[in-house]
């Protein structure tokens, strides 16, 4: 099968022949007058013969040129219609953990898909980090430092942990009057570093964190429930947390929150930063963000 001409001047040929004018062309196409004479001589050199008569007021097809321009005008509609649906059509896949999902994040895509009718958004919850280049996905929000290269990475908000349990297990240890109080009550996941973090944030210089059992349930909605059913003290997150806390369902019994220097970010690849749907849910997001501090 013989090779098509370059694309290039098939599409200039095509923006000629529907004008039947070259300084229109060339101003359609944002190129010189010379440029559109270069790729239509092009075109003639390959066919062997013309394409336009020139003449005074503008030029008109040869033969050879009408027996070509209809189906390639058709062709370009073809092609302009597709791209132009292309928008009213278009998804957009974010994939982030599973706390940030239910506590955070679902409360306020309904807001974002209002503001923007014509996306689909779908959504992944889950703790795995999806690889941009072998799975379709277009953005991520990721919990970490920030440092995942090759990728754009803006900043949501900063992680804070506090020690948040039910009124029964305040009933059965308190009245709590101290942050040390905490020490002696079962943990949820007692294993993990950010109890040393709080207890240091809480002043207290040499914690006695002694390796115990308990529970380790992987992410903070799974903790959350185990602390309102009783079982345990659950280093949470506040802000994901919020309704919880008014309701009475958790208590949070000193307002000292510990950082561990991580944060989630919106991420994604290099590549996508000027796509305009990307870049209004980077705007959202962190509006999102800033309000709820």
């Amino acid at each position: 099968m013989e090779a098509l001409p370059p694309l290039a001047a098939i599409r200039v040929f095509e923006a000629v022949a529907r004008h039947l004018s070259f300084t229109a062309a060339a101003a359609e196409l944002g190129m010189t007058q010379a440029g559109v004479s270069y790729q239509i001589r092009l075109l003639e050199d390959r066919l062997g013969g013309a394409l336009f008569l020139r003449q005074p007021r503008g030029v008109a097809l040869t033969e050879s040129g009408h027996r070509l321009a209809q189906p390639t005008k058709d062709a370009f509609g073809q092609l302009r219609t597709t791209w132009a649906l292309a928008p009213a059509q278009q998804t957009l896949s974010i994939t982030t953990l599973p706390t940030f999902a239910t506590n955070w994040l679902v409360q306020r895509l309904g807001l974002f898909q209002l503001d923007n009718p014509e996306v689909a958004v779908r959504l992944d919850s889950s703790e795995r980090v999806v690889d941009f280049a072998r799975e379709d996905f277009d953005v991520a929000i990721r919990y970490g430092s920030g440092d995942w290269p090759g990728n754009e990475t803006h900043r949501l908000f900063d992680i804070t942990l506090t020690p948040m349990f039910s009124p029964a297990l305040l009933e059965k240890w308190g009245p709590l009057r101290t942050p040390a109080d905490v020490i002696p009550m079962p943990w949820l996941d007692p294993t993990d570093a950010a109890w040393t973090e709080w207890l240091a944030a809480a002043g207290i210089e040499h914690p006695v964190c002694v390796p115990r059992p308990g529970l380790s349930l992987g992410n903070q909605v799974h903790e959350a429930k185990a602390a309102m059913s009783g079982a345990g003290v659950a280093l949470l997150t506040p802000r994901f947390f919020r309704a919880e806390l008014a309701s009475g369902a958790l208590v949070q019994p000193f307002g000292i929150e510990a950082r561990n220097g991580k944060a989630y970010w919106l991420v994604y690849p290099t590549a996508r930063r000027n796509r305009p749907i990307v870049k209004r849910l980077r705007r959202f997001l962190t509006d999102q963000a800033a309000a709820d501090g």
